[in-house]
């Protein structure tokens, strides 16, 4: 029988709020070792995912848009907005103001393999899990998938 994401995803995934301190959640990936986490509102609904990528603006800056003057006028050569979203990400002091939002989601009854598909193709490192009232339950990792692949040659 094929497995599902149930069969195979850590169950109980630590998570954080928008209102977190990003240094709490800095510690908590350092701690664990992990490379993200679900970002849960109040009720326990997902509104985004922190990971390891949203906090590398934190060290390495935000290099201002190209851009050229033409007739007193400045011209972008580069999406002035995306500098801006970066530009947040690495003043950010909570985790709302870095997180991802809108990520790709899972439920427990999946298969596998369609989950390891949306992972490769999405080129996302993990997939929170929720249930029908959209409540994290779990999250499914690369590492989780590599893991059943090799259990299941034993």
């Amino acid at each position: 029988m094929p497995r599902t994401v149930a069969d195979v995803m850590s169950r109980d995934p630590i998570v954080v709020h928008p209102e977190t301190p990003l240094q709490e959640a800095i510690h908590i990936l350092a701690e664990r070792r992990i490379s993200g986490l679900p970002v849960v509102d109040d009720a326990g609904k997902l509104v985004g995912i922190i990971s390891e990528t949203d906090l590398m603006w934190q060290e390495t800056g935000v290099t201002p848009p190209a851009y050229i003057m033409f007739l007193d006028s400045v011209i972008y050569l580069k999406n002035p907005a995306t500098y801006e979203r970066d530009l947040h990400k690495a003043l950010g002091q909570t985790v709302g103001e870095v997180m991802s939002k809108n990520p790709i989601t899972i439920s427990p009854d999946k298969p596998l393999k369609e989950a390891a598909k949306i992972i490769n193709d999405r080129k996302v490192h993990r997939l929170p899990v929720l249930d029908s009232e959209g409540q994290v339950i779990g999250i499914l990792t690369r590492g989780d998938i590599i893991r059943a692949m090799a259990a299941s040659q034993d």
